[in-house]
């Protein structure tokens, strides 16, 4: 008897385990629907790129449209501040003034720090979903920008069921960090 009853106990717990994960991946899918059914967002990214010996820290304006094609104005630091930009899935353009935006690629050549928030939208819209598990604020989405072999790990948290933060790894190590603030649909 004793064995029947711990048996059902280990399947009730099995199976709310997995209705929590089932339930973050909904949430993680209602929030990718949303973002493809709305008409863009816009939120401010702090940008963290770790070049192992060296790390620069950026703070952006962005905005992203229904496509998601990206335009973004950075705000910090002073140096480099008011440089725009525009990046869609077919490449970018960047318009600045008598300053330079200039930052060596990471991951064998396929990041540049200032396409993290594109990065980010672009794989929140379309990227293969992983896994997401219950966080106390909300979830945390783990998801590949792609199908490749080699494909890019993003860490997407939200809080609120609104992206919060993002990491970006390449081959386990974490080469970009993005925290998001004031996140909104238009």
């Amino acid at each position: 008897m004793r064995y029947r009853v711990a048996a059902i106990i280990c399947v009730l717990l099995l199976l709310t385990g997995c209705k929590g994960s089932e339930d973050s991946l909904d949430r993680a899918m209602a929030l990718r629907n949303r973002v493809l059914r709305e008409d863009g967002c816009s939120f401010t990214a702090t940008v963290t790129a770790d070049y192992g010996e060296q790390i620069y820290v950026f703070k952006m304006a962005c905005k992203t449209d229904r496509e998601g094609d990206l335009t973004f104005t950075v705000a910090e630091p002073a140096t480099i501040a008011g440089i725009t930009g525009k990046i869609s899935g077919t490449g970018g353009a960047i318009t600045f003034d008598d300053k330079v935006l200039a930052f060596q690629t990471i991951a064998d050549g396929l990041v540049t720090p200032v396409t993290a928030p594109w990065l980010f939208m672009k794989t929140l819209r379309s990227g293969y979903l992983k896994d997401a598990a219950e966080t106390e604020q909300g979830i945390e989405i783990s998801i590949d920008d792609s199908y490749a072999e080699e494909a890019l790990q993003l860490r997407i948290r939200t809080v609120e069921d609104l992206p919060a933060s993002a990491e970006i790894f390449w081959q386990s190590r974490r080469i970009l960090t993005i925290t998001v603030e004031n996140f909104s649909f238009l």
